[in-house]
């Protein structure tokens, strides 16, 4: 069995999921969720937040290994910067607690769910909905984006 972490990084607003893949070849979602930093917050302050999170959840599933979504091109600079910032959050987490991690674009992330990379929001959800066999997609959209991210990198891995 391994079992992954997928993030969806962002300072306000981080998605994180826990894929197991079993033996036989099953996905289960394990724990998925999202770490929120007030707005309020200097950045330093939000990023150490970051930090801190992620390393507990690190230190309570014990992933072996992880997968972010890498930085894509954004309009908004601000916010591409705060992502890049929360993008590097998690890496060096991930390389201080010796958890081997890779990294995806959200096309890559499109493809290997959906079979299409240019397919919506939506239709990426209700795959993860389907592939993990939940009856409901799962919320908020950062969790379900991130569990995306962990079943990108475990079917990616697998056929390696």
């Amino acid at each position: 069995m391994t079992l992954a972490l997928g993030i969806d990084p962002g300072i306000a607003t981080t998605g994180y999921g826990l894929v197991r893949l079993e033996p036989d070849g099953e996905l289960v979602a394990v724990k998925y969720g999202v770490i929120l930093t007030p707005k309020e917050e200097p950045v330093p302050a939000r990023l150490e937040m970051l930090y801190r999170a992620l390393r507990a959840l690190l230190k309570k599933f014990h992933p072996d290994t992880a997968a972010v979504e890498k930085l894509f091109f954004q309009r908004n600079v601000s916010t591409a910067l705060a992502v890049g910032q929360a993008r590097g959050v998690a890496l060096l987490v991930l390389q201080q607690a010796g958890v081997e991690s890779f990294e995806y674009t959200p096309n890559e992330v499109k493809q290997a769910v959906a079979g299409y990379g240019s397919a919506d929001k939506k239709q990426i959800q209700d795959m993860v909905r389907v592939l993990l066999q939940m009856d409901e997609i799962p919320k908020p959209d950062d969790a379900a984006d991130a569990l995306a991210i962990a079943i990108t990198h475990l079917n990616t891995r697998r056929y390696e």
